[in-house]
């Protein structure tokens, strides 16, 4: 399994294999209307498909977002089809919160 590392101020959850990157989730942290992490791009690098590592890094983000007490906004494709098959693992965050963090990202692509 690939050691993950949280970059917050990279906005980065990283999966690492002997120091290389294998995976990565993009996110930013949403303020308003109150907290919540929003994953934005979940990506795998080319030969390292098919280990699992996605499912890890969405699995540990939204421990994270737990640990936190925040929810999380799954707007990466990844994530939301992830979160659909692992309802106990990822509970679905309020309308509003999803709804903001759209209007977020598309005030400022740069987040990701």
């Amino acid at each position: 399994m690939a050691e993950i590392r949280d970059d917050r101020a990279q906005g980065l959850l990283g999966a690492f294999e002997d120091g290389e990157v294998v995976g990565r989730i993009a996110y930013f942290a949403l303020d308003e209307p109150s907290a919540a992490l929003v994953a934005v791009h979940t990506v795998v690098e080319p030969g390292h498909e098919g280990k699992g590592i996605a499912g890890d890094l969405v699995r540990e983000f939204y421990a994270i977002a737990a640990r936190e007490g925040v929810p999380v906004v799954p707007l990466c494709p990844y994530a939301a089809k992830w979160a659909e098959r692992h309802p106990d693992e990822a509970p679905v965050a309020p309308a509003a919160l999803v709804e903001a963090a759209k209007a977020q990202l598309a005030a400022d692509p740069e987040l990701w």
